[in-house]
């Protein structure tokens, strides 16, 4: 694709950056969004402030190039044309629904993309289509609310349970909720409608919930998910030694559950004898799954171990991007916020994919070495974070709606394609790391502060 030359100068020196503005201007264009919004939202409707330009401010602050809405407000008082306490409000209620939506439509444009580019990884049990879910609560906020302020307690503002495909490495499906006190287990139910017969779907203990597993069961749909302790069931048969896996001896074994409806099922139960206690001290961990016969017990047990992914997800939400900005306090604006902070992580593991296809031979060099390495999320989120805001003086929005909006799906590919081959892998790839060893935790002491001036002049003196 031939681009307009006060492009050129920022394809040189940053190339991942246009990538990444070009991929949100190709899915998040002021039409698309307020679309969505129109389709989803029930109160709320668009008047003299758009969906659109609450999301633009908002993206600004979720990617770093912004410190606050106040501040991404400022650099765009003239175009917006409105107050900031229109802003604000505009962003206190933002419904659930529309943030669900904003989450779930995206991601579906984003995988075509993705799916263009011939990356899709196979996953933790190849030939199957994998899903990962996991709740993730949100921090809390400052108590800039008049009722939060004679309150010690954190304020919460919502939690979420959020689904991760691991084959194109994006979230592709979000359940917010706006009481942070709220149990998640009524909201689980809700992943029955996002699951499709023949998936296999990863989750935590507390995802073990009778109506969630018959639930599955009746869809034709698989499940791992680990047992927790207030799930009781009846052992049928005994239990059998399958093999050894890099964390602990497995066993398997059949679990007779009884629904309170006082339905049973019949499902495998996979037993890891773990070599090393866990963090909480467990030193087994009990595996419930309906896969077939043929889905070896050890396998199962090692797919399981890909559910650190959607941890690792929810740490980059962060760390290298800003999910939780402790200054909206009303859920639905901090729910809003976390969200679009998906969507952007979304548009960056797609320029990775994109770098991925384009540099195979510099990924496989690392592993030839027995050096470990891949693209960085944060580096890459740090470089666009410091170039943004010149690409934003330098370069016109109209041309960046002329350059990247009306491409389809596989042009698009092919343009992140282009674009990455003109990338320096080196310069975003992790660091290198061996085995890491859990240390003894130090006792502390039990003095309120100390000066580390004084600390230092201990050390000097033995």
């Amino acid at each position: 694709m031939v681009f307009n030359q006060v492009f050129q100068k920022f394809i040189e020196q940053s190339p991942v950056s246009v990538m990444f503005r070009g991929t949100l201007e190709n899915v998040f264009a002021a039409e698309r969004l307020d679309r969505i919004f129109h389709n989803a939202a029930r109160r709320q409707y668009c008047h003299e402030l758009a969906f659109s330009t609450c999301a633009d401010l908002l993206a600004g602050v979720v990617t770093r190039t912004r410190r606050s809405v106040h501040a991404a407000y400022r650099a765009e008082r003239e175009r917006i044309g409105v107050s900031v306490r229109a802003v604000y409000d505009k962003l206190a209620g933002i419904e659930p629904a529309v943030s669900e939506a904003l989450v779930r439509e995206t991601a579906k444009d984003l995988a075509a993309i993705v799916d263009e580019l011939h990356v899709r990884r196979p996953g933790p049990f190849p030939g199957w289509e994998v899903r990962i879910v996991d709740g993730n609560c949100l921090a809390g906020t400052q108590h800039r609310l008049k009722e939060l302020r004679a309150i010690g307690d954190a304020a919460l503002p919502g939690h979420s349970l959020v689904v991760l495909n691991p084959h194109r490495e994006l979230l592709e499906d979000v359940i917010v909720c706006e009481d942070g006190h709220a149990n998640q287990k009524p909201l689980m139910v809700r992943l029955l409608a996002m699951a499709r017969p023949g998936q296999c779907w990863i989750a935590d203990r507390d995802f073990t919930t009778c109506p969630l597993l018959f639930g599955f069961q009746d869809q034709g749909v698989y499940f791992v998910i680990r047992q927790h302790a207030a799930l009781k069931g009846e052992a049928v048969g005994p239990r059998r030694h399958v093999g050894r896996i890099a964390t602990g001896v497995v066993y398997e074994q059949g679990l007779r559950v009884t629904g309170r409806d006082g339905r049973k099922m019949i499902f495998r139960r996979v037993t890891v004898i773990l070599d090393k206690p866990t963090r909480d001290g467990d030193r087994e961990i009990h595996l419930l799954t309906n896969m077939p016969k043929k889905m070896r017990a050890d396998k199962i047990a090692m797919g399981y171990l890909s559910r650190w992914q959607i941890e690792a997800a929810f740490q980059k939400l962060t760390v290298a991007l800003r999910c939780e900005p402790n200054t909206l306090g009303y859920p639905d604006a901090a729910l809003f916020a976390f969200c679009l902070a998906m969507v952007m992580y979304n548009a960056l593991s797609t320029v990775m994919a994109s770098l991925r296809r384009a540099h195979p031979k510099t990924l496989a060099e690392s592993e030839k070495t027995k050096k470990s390495r891949k693209f960085s999320f944060y580096y890459l989120a740090d470089e666009i974070a410091g170039v943004w805001r010149g690409m934003e003086i330098a370069i016109a929005s109209r041309l960046w709606t002329k350059a990247f909006a009306r491409q389809t799906h596989r042009q698009m590919a092919r343009t992140l394609l282009a674009l990455a081959r003109t990338v320096q892998p080196e310069r975003f790839l992790t660091n290198p790391y061996g085995p890491q060893r859990r240390r003894k935790r130090r006792p502390m002491t039990a003095r309120r502060h100390v000066s580390t001036q004084q600390v230092l002049l201990e050390r000097t003196k033995t």
